[in-house]
């Protein structure tokens, strides 16, 4: 073989070696960068994992204690970032604190730590928001209004800002509870009246809509009629909101006792779904320009807090204590299943939901309308309250209750 036709062959097996690597890469595994995940809907395009696992549950990989909260995680470059809060009692009390661990082993990489009252109204207390990480920072926002722009490799401080002390944005009854959200240059909040957008560099404000009360959400990035917006669940509307100046394109009224939206709106096209819980219930919405119609409204999904998930024409959600079905079209129940408690869900794109139940138990489901149709069902934290919605990133699923039990668990297959 000549020297050219040896260099020839090299070059398309590197090119072949590159190629694979990069296709094995997108199916083997995907980064959850962002509550929710990278879509913004709870789905993960990852599928090749096993969800069929034996009653001892997958491998167990690692666990840590991180605090009491609500926090779920984020993961990236091989990296998990979470939050938990150290309690009312002992020399550390009443500090949060954002964590940095290596995804394989659990080593920790660093912590930022600062002070934050527990502030247990009703329930454990603790953190509530989930870290957001954005090329080479990581957002966090504290349920008293501390936000933070750290250095996602080291945890150092590039920015900070006090939401409600320095800005002036009321706290609702449970405090400050939606995810930061990156776009472009903006770091946007579900904070005030209608959302504030922040210069992502330097924390200034682009633009807001009002000090007010807020709601409990994340905001939801999603297009409409060609104008990019968010939704914004405030304490008792739903809303879009264009992205490039703040101005509020559409609201509906939405309201329970408590004026508690917590789960993300779930849109689809121009139809938009939203639930709260204290037994108020859903509804569908069509948005027509600045028009809304009510499609349907009943009790049949109540979420308190985790948003439900949409797939082929149908939502997954937990009705206060039961998972439930409902056909999308007429709000009408399917199928319900009280065995799981008051728990969260995620999926994969192929169909397959990851739930965890309001005591650490770990159940893996096909979504079908017809029927809840379990896969494989194990313990794999302790028996207490968790109300967070699992991860599924990189061949692992990642799950902590509320008292700060956290596990990483294998189903890389």
């Amino acid at each position: 073989m000549s020297t050219s036709s040896r260099k020839i062959s090299t070059l398309i097996i590197v090119s072949l070696a590159v190629v694979l690597f990069t296709n094995s890469a997108i199916v083997h595994g995907a980064d959850w960068p962002i509550y929710r995940g990278p879509q913004h809907n709870g789905f993960s395009s990852e599928t090749d994992w096993v969800a069929d696992f034996p009653s001892t549950g997958p491998k167990q990989l690692w666990k840590k204690s991180i605090g009491i909260g609500f926090s779920t995680m984020t993961i990236s470059n091989g990296r998990v970032y979470t939050m938990g809060n150290s309690g009312k009692s002992g020399p550390n009390a009443n500090q949060d604190t954002v964590f940095c661990f290596d995804a394989n082993t659990g080593k920790e990489i660093w912590k930022h730590t600062y002070s934050c009252p527990l502030e247990p109204k009703y329930y454990e207390g603790g953190t509530l928001s989930t870290p957001i990480v954005d090329g080479n920072v990581v957002y966090t926002i504290s349920k008293m209004g501390h936000l933070f722009c750290l250095d996602a490799a080291t945890g150092s401080v590039k920015w900070q800002k006090n939401m409600n002390k320095d800005l002036g944005y009321k706290l609702p009854t449970w405090h400050f509870s939606g995810s930061p959200l990156v776009v472009g240059n903006m770091l946007i909040l579900n904070l005030g009246d209608a959302g504030v957008a922040l210069n992502k560099t330097n924390g200034e404000v682009i633009w807001d809509n009002g000090k007010g009360i807020c709601g409990y959400a994340t905001p939801v990035p999603f297009t409409m009629d060609g104008q990019k917006s968010v939704a914004m669940f405030t304490a008792s509307h739903v809303q879009g909101v264009r992205i490039s100046d703040g101005k509020v394109l559409w609201k509906s009224p939405f309201e329970n006792k408590h004026k508690v939206n917590a789960a993300d709106p779930v849109i689809v096209g121009n139809e938009v779904f939203v639930s709260n819980g204290y037994n108020f219930g859903c509804a569908k919405i069509k948005v027509n320009g600045s028009n809304v119609e009510t499609l349907w409204q009943n009790k049949n999904m109540r979420n308190h807090m985790n948003c439900s998930m949409y797939w082929k024409g149908y939502l997954y959600g937990f009705d206060e204590t039961k998972l439930t079905c409902l056909d999308f079209k007429d709000g009408s129940i399917k199928w319900s299943d009280g065995s799981l408690g008051k728990g969260a869900l995620m999926m994969s794109t192929d169909g397959r939901m990851i739930i965890i139940s309001d005591k650490g138990e770990l159940a893996i489901a096909n979504a079908d309308p017809d029927k809840f149709d379990v896969i494989s069902r194990a313990q794999i934290l302790p028996r207490s309250k968790c109300w967070t919605t699992p991860i599924l990133a990189n061949g692992k699923i990642y799950a902590r209750n509320a008292k700060g039990d956290m596990v990483c668990v294998d189903v890389s297959g």
